[in-house]
């Protein structure tokens, strides 16, 4: 089992930065997949961004240029930096990690907001 906790999240106006941080603990040899998703009311939970083990990332189109994915594999932490925050940003973010067998962790959700 992984447990993550998520911190950073907040209320930032247009054009301001925040940093999110995950960390995980329990089982965490195995993580292969870290990243990000996000989810407004209505609507289903979308990739923000994830970054592989070796280091790879992919990036939702949206945030492509704003948004930097980074790990610290040594402390078991995912950081999402973001950066020109805009209205439409605003969702709850949740930490996701996956193992190397496909089982998948999420996190409680931090809500970020993004005044206009």
């Amino acid at each position: 089992q992984v447990q993550l906790v998520e911190s950073g999240g907040g209320l930032v106006q247009t054009g301001g930065s925040l940093r999110l941080s995950c960390a995980a603990s329990g089982s965490t040899f195995s993580i292969r997949v870290m990243g990000w998703h996000r989810q407004v009311p209505g609507k289903q939970r979308e990739l923000v961004a994830n970054i592989i083990s070796g280091g790879s990332t992919n990036y939702a189109d949206s945030v492509k240029g704003r948004f930097t994915i980074s790990r610290d594999n040594a402390k078991n932490t995912v950081y999402l930096q973001m950066n020109s925050l805009k209205p439409e940003d605003t969702a709850v973010y949740y930490c996701l990690m996956v193992n190397t067998r496909g089982s998948i962790y999420w996190g409680q959700g931090t809500q970020v907001t993004v005044s206009s």
